[in-house]
């Protein structure tokens, strides 16, 4: 089922998600129904939070980055076969220089801006089966992890830009919490006054 996206400007956003465990209520299900609806946004990622809810769940398909023709061999390479659960995850160790890329966001629709991120992280996360993995991410795969990361965080990349961008984008922010947007999937909007 494809659910709606929690726009910009709602607070389950910015709540730092619960773990669960195994006994969650229709898991399988619900990570079924975030694929589906990152699918059809065409995103690369989906946090729980995005869908209203605060638990420490996101799913990843990068997979069609793998075919951008820009990217360097080795990112080629890490995304063509980054498709993943993350449960429970932490980021244990952070390498590297920070880099800019341009992200957006699948709550933040219309608004793309350079993040800087470190380049190497390892990770630890369970999958859906909860069988507990360690892993070393470098380029795009670990800055697809670390947007999502944020997101069971209660981070969004906003938070990450200048004082200046974000000044130039309050407006944008704005309309966005009020529904003033036309995004090509279903949405939730916080500030929509209900009749």
């Amino acid at each position: 089922m494809i659910l709606p996206i929690v726009a910009y400007g709602d607070p389950v956003l910015r709540k730092v998600g619960k773990e669960i465990d195994a006994d969650y209520p229709e898991l399988t299900t619900l990570i079924a129904n975030m694929k589906e609806t990152m699918y059809n946004a065409h995103g690369v990622g989906l946090a729980a939070p995005q869908i209203g809810k605060a638990i420490r769940l996101f799913v990843i398909d990068a997979t069609p980055f793998s075919e951008d023709e820009d990217l360097s061999e080795e990112d080629k390479k890490s995304l063509a076969d980054f498709k993943h659960v993350f449960i429970n995850a932490k980021i244990i160790e952070e390498n590297g220089d920070e880099w800019a890329f341009n992200e957006g966001c699948l709550s933040i629709p219309d608004i793309r801006e350079d993040v800087f991120r470190p380049e190497e992280i390892t990770i630890e996360y369970q999958d859906e089966n909860f069988e507990k993995h360690t892993q070393t991410l470098n380029g795009l795969a670990a800055r697809v992890f670390q947007h999502e990361y944020d997101h069971i965080e209660g981070i969004l990349f906003t938070d990450k830009l200048s004082t200046l961008k974000k000044r130039l984008i309050k407006k944008k922010l704005e309309n966005i919490s009020k529904g003033k947007i036309n995004a090509e999937y279903r949405m939730r909007f916080p500030n929509l006054k209900r009749k």
